[in-house]
């Protein structure tokens, strides 16, 4: 059974929702709100997963699968540099992707988890020549090296149990590219040969790796574009908006529980990636 929620949860429309919601949870969709008006659901439970922990879940995208996740019955854990507010039931652990020693801490600290959300990520936008050396590292340590680094260190707990859940948030700039992103491009698109060959290596021991691609979602990152340049982006949108971070979420909490998946991308752009 689906619940609806006022405050959180996974954000989709009436008309969003069929049958094949339905099918893909066995379990019907309940929706109580007018046509236009956005409602909140979530499944039950999942199933198999019940230790998650998502990087950069203070805000945004990784903020909004850690709520998905803990309201759909899995303990979760948000890695983060400074605690957020606001995430009753949700455990903390100081971490900083881009400093080992600091993914080392958090590993000790933290222990096995069953689901490894990789969400923490920056984006330094602007021409490459005028990127600063600082700016290529912090992009590449945050969001290409980071991930690989902390990946390794809870991998090794998942080998031991021979069962686990890799997620990669990447970006459809890795596929598309972007005026302006070269090096952010760069360092997403390196998360979708990691995970290939990484699920390629752990499948053995029931693990599964997979990526997800969002698009223009409503985030921080994209609060700070101009009017103009936001009806630019949608008039390239076949479904003729920005994302919602919920949205994604949804994505991810499907690929937590997907036990014949691995090694994958899935796109989440509204068509974008799709369009001519």
């Amino acid at each position: 059974m689906y619940t609806r929620h006022a405050d959180d949860g996974l954000l989709l429309t009436p008309r969003n929702l069929n049958a094949r919601w339905a099918r893909l949870y066995n379990a019907p969709v309940v929706v109580d709100t007018p046509q236009s008006q956005p409602c909140l659901i979530f499944p039950a439970k999942i199933s198999a997963m019940k230790r998650v922990l998502v990087t950069g879940g203070s805000r945004g995208i990784g903020r909004a699968i850690a709520v998905a996740a803990q309201r759909s019955g899995a303990s979760v854990i948000v890695g983060s540099r400074t605690r957020p507010d606001g995430l009753s039931g949700i455990e903390h652990v100081t971490l900083d992707v881009s400093d080992p020693t600091s993914v080392a801490a958090a590993a000790a600290a933290v222990g096995p988890v069953d689901v490894l959300v990789n969400a923490a990520g920056v984006a330094v936008d602007g021409l490459l020549v005028r990127a600063s050396d600082a700016d290529i590292r912090r992009t590449f340590d945050t969001n290409l090296v980071g991930a690989v680094t902390t990946t390794r260190a809870f991998l090794k707990g998942m080998l031991a149990r021979r069962s686990g859940a890799v997620l990669l948030v990447s970006s459809v700039a890795g596929i598309r590219g972007s005026a302006g992103q070269s090096v952010y491009s760069a360092s997403k698109a390196g998360l979708f040969g990691f995970s290939a060959s990484l699920a390629r290596e752990v499948a053995s021991r029931g693990i599964r790796v997979n990526t997800i691609a969002p698009g223009f979602i409503e985030t921080d990152m994209t609060a700070g574009l101009s009017e103009a340049r936001r009806a630019e982006i949608i008039e390239r949108i076949p479904l003729g908006r920005f994302g919602t971070s919920e949205e994604v979420a949804a994505m991810a909490l499907f690929l937590m529980d997907a036990e014949y998946i691995t090694g994958q991308t899935f796109v989440v752009d509204g068509g974008l990636s799709s369009a001519a």
